[in-house]
């Protein structure tokens, strides 16, 4: 599943659940909004923390594709420069 699906999928979760939770809260009005406030205060330090980690997660993986390809600009670049040594060290 794609990670838009995903929070997509979290963002509705959320909603469907706030909306049943003040329908069928027991508590007062004002009791009602401090736990909703303290819930999405949580919510958004959840969101926080996941969009880090997901920004962690991609800066790795281009840091790694990065090294791959120049890994690989390294090993083409030898690769050109002996049969040069080949060739000049024949022709002397």
């Amino acid at each position: 599943m794609s990670s838009g699906k995903v929070v997509l999928a979290l963002l509705a979760g959320v909603a469907a659940g706030a909306a049943l939770g003040i329908l069928f809260a027991p508590a007062k009005g004002s009791e009602t909004r401090k736990g909703l406030t303290g819930k999405g205060e949580e919510f958004k330090e959840s969101m926080k923390e996941k969009f880090n980690e997901f920004l962690d997660d991609i800066s790795e993986k281009y840091d790694s594709v990065s090294q791959d390809e120049n890994d690989k600009n390294e090993k083409s670049g030898r690769a050109k420069e002996e049969p040069d040594k080949k060739v000049k060290t024949a022709a002397v």
